[in-house]
């Protein structure tokens, strides 16, 4: 199941994990951490590769975010509404 988010939506997720939630998230879904990374980060424009399943299309205030594997997402919020 794909969720698309605006990219205000998914920066303020990104910016509300608790400290530690990179590797926490890294080790429990059994991936790198750099690899949530740059799912929260999958933008060319910082120089930051991008990663299959995270798209950018433009739009207003930064347009919007599509996700293709929500694994990453579910985990994400699972911390935030934990703390």
């Amino acid at each position: 199941m794909k969720k698309r988010l605006t990219y205000t939506e998914f920066r303020m997720l990104r910016d509300n994990l608790p400290h530690g939630a990179i590797d926490i998230i890294a080790n429990r879904l059994g991936i790198t951490a750099d690899e949530v990374r740059f799912y929260f980060h999958a933008s060319a424009e910082d120089g930051v590769p991008t990663i299959s399943g995270v798209h950018h299309e433009e739009g207003p205030d930064g347009g919007f975010v599509e996700l293709d594997d929500l694994k990453i997402l579910d985990a994400a919020l699972e911390l935030i509404n934990k703390h």
